[in-house]
Parts: structure tokens; C-alpha cells; sequence
């Protein structure tokens, strides 16, 4: 087997094999630098998702919030497991990429943040994804519109 099919199959095999109430597993290498599979998974409708997030220390800065250069990091994965909330099953086979990216910077991310993130709008292959990052109280932090689209 190839670099790439292996590669591939552990990405895949991260979607498939989420213990319950997680998000993802392990095996996809971003995912795991972000210890996403530590995630929970509060909320879960078709294409919407709440997560509770875990933050490693290696993605801080020196004040202990969220490091802004790894913001984009989260959006763009939680952006991809909403898309895949939003669709059958069956379609979740399908490679998923990022057209564009807005980041809205508010207030400083501190460990133990929310994020709620739905499909605002889906146009064939085309996914619109807004997120938003919340504090412990629920205060909005971080504001995200993602756009994706399915490789297939």
C-alpha cells in the first residue's frame, strides 16, 4: 500500500471510529495536534455540531490563551465536521476542502471553550459554514465563516 492510501485510511478511519460523545478519533495528524479526539461532543444535528474544546499547551502563547496563528487551524477542522453532519452517511467517504476562510478575532480564547458551528447554506457541492467560539459563559469570542466544497 502507497504512502497516500495509508494515509488516507487513517484519516478515514478518525472519522469512523470516534469513541461516543467525542467528535473525531485519532489518526488524522491535525486532529491529533490538537488533541481533538479529548473534544466532546455536546450537540450533534445535521449540519449543526457544539463542542466542548480541550486546549494542549503546546497551542498557547506565553499569557496561556489560544496562540491566534492556530484559530484558523480549529475553524477549518470543526468546519469540516459540521460539513460532515450535515450529510448522509454514506457521502461521508468524500474528501472535503476549504475554498476560503474569515477569521473575526474578539476576544482573547481561553482553555475550556465552546464552539458552535452549523451550515448556514449548502449549493450543491458548496457548504457555507458559520462558527463561533464561546467562552465558559457562553460570550462570544471568535467568529468564523468557512467556505468548502466536496472534492468528488
Amino acid at each position: 500500500m502507497n504512502d497516500a492510501k495509508t494515509s488516507f485510511e487513517n484519516v478515514r478511519q478518525a472519522f469512523l471510529s470516534r469513541e461516543t460523545g467525542r467528535a473525531i478519533g485519532r489518526g488524522l495528524p491535525v486532529g491529533d495536534f490538537l488533541e481533538a479526539h479529548r473534544w466532546e461532543l455536546l450537540r450533534e444535528e445535521p449540519g449543526k455540531i457544539r463542542l466542548g474544546i480541550h486546549m494542549p499547551a503546546h497551542v498557547r502563547n506565553a499569557m496561556g490563551q489560544l496562540f491566534g496563528g492556530f484559530t484558523p487551524t480549529y475553524v477549518d477542522l470543526i468546519a469540516i465536521l459540521t460539513c460532515r453532519a450535515a450529510r448522509a452517511e454514506s457521502e461521508n467517504i468524500n474528501w472535503i476542502v476549504t475554498k476560503s476562510m474569515q477569521v473575526e478575532y474578539i476576544e482573547p480564547v481561553m482553555d475550556g471553550f465552546f464552539v458552535e458551528s452549523e451550515v448556514i447554506r449548502k449549493r450543491g457541492r458548496h457548504y457555507w459554514v458559520m462558527t463561533r467560539f464561546l467562552d465558559a459563559a457562553d460570550k462570544l469570542v471568535v467568529l468564523a465563516n468557512t467556505t468548502l466544497q466536496d472534492a468528488a
